[in-house]
């Protein structure tokens, strides 16, 4: 990515001017610096990379919703990490992945991830129904508010994006 000069004074302007109060707000609300300080972090480099810097009209307001989108998406990640090491847990010795395939294990988890988020929410979320609850299509309709058919079609689109991702 290539900021122009312009683009990157406004965004050492707007790092400037409320990057202390984001990092105030989020640890009021982690309870944890080291976490607020990543994820104002994270929250700044997306923000950089946003093309209009220069134009927030309510810059405080898309630090919260990137921060906010920041935070669920490490949660997320946490969650998937945390039920796939428990699942190893309850293997048998003999059969549990060593720590090299593990952490090659974690990573592809990762990947699936990623391509998960970029699903739409609710194509995200009838896929992740499906696959982590085992609700059926129809069920999954029901849940999500939409025809069998769009579930089948948020299916197709979380399967070749776990494809995908598996395959880089």
């Amino acid at each position: 990515m290539s900021l122009t000069p312009a683009d990157a004074a406004a965004a050492g302007v707007l790092f400037q001017d409320h990057h202390s109060w984001l990092l105030g707000r989020l640890q009021q609300r982690l309870r944890n610096r080291a976490e607020a300080e990543d994820v104002a972090s994270e929250t700044f480099v997306r923000v950089i990379g946003y093309e209009r810097v220069r134009g927030l009209d309510e810059p405080r307001a898309y630090l919260t919703t990137v921060a906010k989108s920041v935070l669920v998406r490490q949660w997320r990640r946490r969650e998937l990490e945390r039920a796939y090491l428990d699942s190893l847990a309850a293997l048998p010795e003999a059969v549990a992945p060593s720590a090299e395939e593990r952490v090659a294990l974690l990573h592809q988890l990762e990947r699936i991830a990623q391509a998960l988020d970029t699903l739409s929410p609710r194509a995200r979320r009838a896929f992740l129904l499906s696959q982590l609850d085992g609700l059926t299509y129809a069920e999954i309709a029901l849940e999500v508010g939409v025809s069998v058919s769009s579930v089948r079609q948020y299916m197709a689109q979380g399967l070749r994006a776990c494809l995908l991702a598996t395959q880089a």
